[in-house]
Formats: C-alpha cells, sequence, structure tokens
C-alpha cells in the first residue's frame, strides 16, 4: 500500500495558488472548494503550504490586516514531501510525529499530488473492511 495507490483512486489534481495571491483570496479558495489546505506553487516549484491553521494563527497574531497580506507572509516553509512510492502507514507516521495534516507527494521537482491524512485513513478502513470482508466469506465457505 503506497501514496501512489491512493492517488490512483484520488486522482492527481491538485488546486494551487501562488505566493503573491493575497491571504483572503486564499481563504476563499479554501472555502469554495471546501478545503483545509492548499499548496504554494511558484513557477511550477512548490515553495510552501497554506493551511486553515495558517491563517487563524496569522490573524490571531496580526489581526484581521492579515487578510489584506501576501499568502507568502502566512504560509508554511520549509514543507514536507513525500515520494509516491512511500508506504501509506509510513505517510502516517510522519503525518503524526510532525503534527501536520497534508503533503505534497512529489517525484522529483514536480508535485504529482496531494494528500490529507483523511485520504489516508480512509485508505486504510477501507482495506482493513475489505480483507475482514474476505475472511468472513472464507470462514464460511469453510
Amino acid at each position: 500500500m503506497t501514496i501512489a495507490s491512493i492517488l490512483s483512486g484520488k486522482g492527481h489534481d491538485v488546486v494551487a495558488l501562488a505566493s503573491n495571491a493575497s491571504v483572503k483570496e486564499a481563504v476563499e479558495l479554501l472555502v469554495g472548494r471546501r478545503i483545509g489546505c492548499v499548496p504554494v506553487v511558484d513557477g511550477g516549484k512548490v515553495v510552501g503550504i497554506l493551511s486553515e491553521r495558517d491563517v487563524v494563527r496569522s490573524l490571531g497574531e496580526k489581526g484581521p490586516g492579515v487578510l489584506d497580506g501576501s499568502v507568502a507572509s502566512v504560509m508554511t516553509s520549509p514543507i514536507i514531501t513525500i515520494p509516491p512510492e512511500t508506504p501509506v502507514i509510513t505517510a502516517l507516521s510522519l503525518m503524526s510525529r510532525r503534527r501536520i495534516r497534508h503533503l505534497p507527494v512529489m517525484e522529483g521537482d514536480k508535485m504529482v499530488g496531494f494528500v490529507s491524512i483523511g485520504d489516508l485513513v480512509k485508505y486504510r478502513i477501507d482495506r482493513i473492511e475489505a480483507e475482514a470482508a474476505a475472511m468472513r466469506d472464507y470462514i464460511q465457505s469453510v
């Protein structure tokens, strides 16, 4: 079970924004897409990540004026990334240890996907349920 298998079901499309976008634009994107995080990409390179936590923390520290500032001023950087061949359990462990909920998936310098802890937990639960069903079917057939 690797991150590549999750991306094969989820897809490789990633919503992103530029570091010079305003925080207000970023909030509108997060709300409009019903997502909690977005990678920040400049010139095809991932330069950071902007999460709801980043926005709330900045609002608490700097006040509502932060909404007029750039994403670069509030994003998390440098970021933690993983390659597609990373095992799901390894990615879950990394997210738990580092207390993060989203990971860009990179092949070299190219972002090929974006996964959330919810994606990984759903995948693990689906696999466990499938294994349990197969075990029940086997036991009933004996």
